[in-house]
Parts: structure tokens; sequence; C-alpha cells
């Protein structure tokens, strides 16, 4: 085969199984909503991209020059279960055309190996899905040096469908994200630490079709918000970017101010978790949602027993959603790894714990009634009146707003070291001394270089350099960072 013959690349796209036994009305519904989704995603690549929509797939052919971005993001896609790479070749009406094309794409892969025929086919033919294996796997066995075939326990096998006229080789295989289409089973407000727990919880429930909007309750100053606003644009940008969801900052210095003066220390911690789910409830009547998102699970911490949750959802009429429940801290982080937010939790200061002083781990009713009875809530609803909602696509210009890192485009200008935090191997090219650090070892390791140098930060969008830069500064009080953005 002559690789630059192929000019485009067609990828089919299998629905998650839960949306092939819904109703037709249902089912209908969420098809439509995954094929505008990805018809969103796939735009933002090139108009050339072209999609087609089926009753149990979607089609998508891509310019060959797009295959490696569309393939990660089909797979990050929630809706999708399975994404074929396929070869498309159209016209092919015997089955001595389809035996010839098939063994002229796929005769290298069966070399000194066993393989296996599959085939599939739609529409009005004068042989069976048998006669393509039979015909296919008899003329390959001839026309290649192979183990041979083995209808069980093959080394190879080789997948075809043919629609029609239309033929497909099937190249690889890829499992997607399952879950439904983003959108489809509406919205949910996260309470965001940017911790392990609350970026695991929000994944789940992109996962499962929610927009899933978040809403950080800043006790850390500037360098806590950003680094929150980070990972936050992080899930968004990798799992949810077909819908624009908002990042709302509560600040709540002055809350947790009026927990100690009020407050005995054995129900702080409660109590600053139902103050959370207050002002969260106000904020989602604001943009008409029902449901709130938190990463708590069941005694994991002193205000996560079983009578603590109970206490703390009293504070809210809204119902109050915790996937995570069961699950243990390995299995979170096992889930933080595979989506990639360990490195984010692992440098996010926890807040939450510093007020939790003899914790009550089997709360009273009538205590935590009189306890909150003490609280002057005037303090909440400042709070929450100074809350600022920004759309989590413009978190970049925001940081760029709210921080003062200066941002370097010409480096002939000054005597400067390049650190490229990009998380890949990869190393941009400068004519200055360029150093590779990538941005989760950033707290730890700069520290460790000569400080009597200025550095700039790099990484691909200037997104990553100007949340971190802004957080070396702001939290260890560094002065000799700036950002690189090549013009």
């Amino acid at each position: 085969m002559n690789i630059d013959e192929v000019k485009t690349q067609k990828f089919i796209v299998k629905f998650f199984p839960e949306i092939m036994i819904k109703g037709s009305k249902a089912k209908r519904q969420m098809v439509d909503q995954l094929f505008g989704n990805l018809q969103k995603l796939m735009s933002r690549f090139s108009s050339e991209i072209k999609l087609k929509k089926f009753f149990d797939k979607i089609e998508i052919v891509t310019p060959i020059e797009y295959v490696i971005e569309v393939r990660l993001k089909l797979v990050e896609t929630p809706g999708v279960e399975l994404v074929l790479e396929a070869i498309q070749i159209d016209n092919m009406t015997t089955l001595d055309d389809i035996k010839v094309k098939v063994n002229e794409y796929m005769g290298e892969t069966i070399k000194d190996k066993t393989f296996v025929v599959r085939a599939k086919r739609t529409g009005s033919h004068e042989f069976k899905s048998t006669n393509i294996e039979q015909t296919v796997g008899g003329y390959m066995l001839a026309n290649n040096e192979t183990k041979g075939v083995s209808l069980k326990n093959a080394e190879v096998t080789i997948n075809i469908e043919l629609v029609h006229n239309q033929l497909n080789i099937i190249t690889d295989r890829y499992k997607g994200l399952s879950g439904f289409p983003l959108g489809t089973q509406g919205d949910i407000l996260s309470l965001m630490s940017g911790g392990f727990d609350s970026t695991v919880a929000s994944y789940l429930t992109m996962k499962r079709g929610i927009k899933t909007h978040f809403i950080f309750f800043n006790l850390g100053g500037i360098a806590h918000e950003i680094g929150v606003k980070q990972v936050a644009y992080y899930l968004w940008n990798r799992f949810g970017s077909s819908h624009r969801v908002t990042f709302t900052s509560v600040p709540f210095d002055d809350v947790v101010t009026e927990i100690f003066r009020s407050t005995h220390e054995s129900y702080m911690g409660v109590t600053l978790k139902r103050l959370m789910l207050m002002a969260s409830e106000k904020i989602a009547n604001s943009m008409g949602i029902d449901a709130l998102l938190t990463g708590e699970s069941v005694a994991q911490v002193s205000s996560q027993t079983l009578r603590n949750l109970a206490l703390i959802d009293q504070a809210t009429k809204k119902l109050v959603i915790r996937p995570l429940a069961t699950f243990n801290k390995p299995q979170i982080i096992d889930i933080a790894n595979d989506i990639g937010t360990r490195k984010f939790a692992e440098s996010m200061p926890e807040y939450c714990g510093v007020i939790s002083k003899n914790p009550v781990t089997h709360g009273s009713y009538e205590r935590m009634e009189k306890e909150a009875a003490k609280f002057d809530y005037s303090v909440l609803e400042k709070a929450v009146e100074d809350a600022i909602t920004i759309n989590v696509d413009e978190i970049d210009l925001d940081v760029n707003q709210i921080g003062q890192i200066e941002v370097v485009s010409d480096l002939s200008s000054g005597d400067y070291t390049v650190i490229d935090i990009r998380q890949s191997e990869q190393c941009i090219d400068t004519p200055c001394e360029t150093i590779k650090m990538p941005f989760y070892k950033l707290k730890t390791e700069f520290k460790k270089l000569p400080q009597d140098k200025q550095y700039l930060f790099y990484c691909e969008k200037g997104i990553l350099s100007q949340l971190h830069a802004q957080y070396l500064k702001d939290a260890e009080n560094f002065t000799n960072i700036k950002v690189y953005r090549p013009s």
C-alpha cells in the first residue's frame, strides 16, 4: 500500500450501549445531541471534516493531517463507546474487487502470523458475509507468507464492513469514554476544591452526560483560585468542551472568620460544608440548576460520616449527588491518574480541614440547630453577592486580568532562561538557555534553580504558564518569573 495515496481517514463511532436500549424518542434525542456535539468539536479542527449520522453509528471522514487530534477528541467525548479507524473504499461491487483491496491494505499485517477475516454486510448483494470472509481469507492465504487461518485464536483479526457498495477496512479500535452525550442529562453545580475527590466527581458527571458547572470557595487567595481554575479548565477542555459552562468564585475568608467567632470547634467542619451548600444553592437558583455535586466519600474524613452528611444536607433543598460515596481513596486516585488530574491535585492545598479541631463524628441534630442559630448569615449573603462568575473557556483571559505576570514575546530583549512546563517530553527550541520542568514539578523543583536569573515559563497556549507563574509569585514570593508567548 502506498501511504501517500491516502488523503483522508475514516472513523466509525459506536454509541454507548445504554443509548441503544432507550425508547425511540430518547434514543433519537441522544444520537442527535452526540452528533451535534461532535460537529461542534470537529469544526474547531477543520471545516473539511465531514460527519454522517446513522441509526447505530456516526461516521467521520477527516483530512489525514487531523487524524491524531480527531482520534483523541473522539475517545474523550461522552456518549462514545467505541471508535473504529477505517479505510473507506467506494464502488466495491464484486467479491473479486473486495479481496484484492483488502489484501492490498492488510497483507503486511498478517505476515508470519495466524489470521481470520470477519465481515459484516449491509444492503442487497448476491453474496453473504460468510462468502466475503471465505473469499478474502482464501485470497490472502494464497498471496501472503502466513502461519495460516485460525478461526478461534488468530493473532490478527481483519474486520471489514460492506455497506451497500462501500467497503470499510477496520485498521484500529479504540475504547471510548462511554456515558451519555453531554447535554442530555441537564446541569449540575460542582463544589470544586481542585483536589482528588472534586475533580474525579466532576469527571464522572460529565461522563454521564451532565453539563458540569463549577463553584469554588476561596479560602487561600489568588494562588488558590488560579490553581482550581487551572484544573477546571483542564477537565472542561478535555471532556466537556462541546458546551459552555461557568466557573463561580465565592470569597469565603470572612465566612471562615465568622465560623471561628460563632461556632464550637467540634462543629466547625460540618458548619463550613453546610454554608458551602447554602451558598451553592443560591448560585444554582440563579442559574436554574436543580442539583449540586460534591466529592465526598463516606467515612473518608470526620465530616463525611453518614450522620454528618445528613446534617450537611439539611442545609439545602437541592439534590446533592455524591458519585464517590462508596469509593475508597486508592480507587479515586487511580481515576485521577487515568484522566490526568492527579498531578494537579497533588499540588493543590487543602483548606477545608484547617478549621477542624476535635471534630464531631456523630453530630447531634439538636446541637447542630443551636450552632447554626449563632452564625451571622449576613456574612454569607455578602460572600454570595461578591461572587464572580465567568465562562470556563474564558479562564485564560481571566487569569491574564487577575495576574500581574509580564508576557515576553521577544527573547532578544533580555538574558532569559526558558522553562518548558508542558507535560510532554517535547521541549521548545529557543536561542536562550532552555530547560524542561513539567508544571507539576514546579512547586518543588523551581526553588532549587539559581534565583539570580530571570525565568520565562512556556506552554502551548500560555494558560498553564500564567497560572503557575502567578501561583509561585503569590504563594512563594518569587519575583523573577515571566511568561514566554512567541508572537
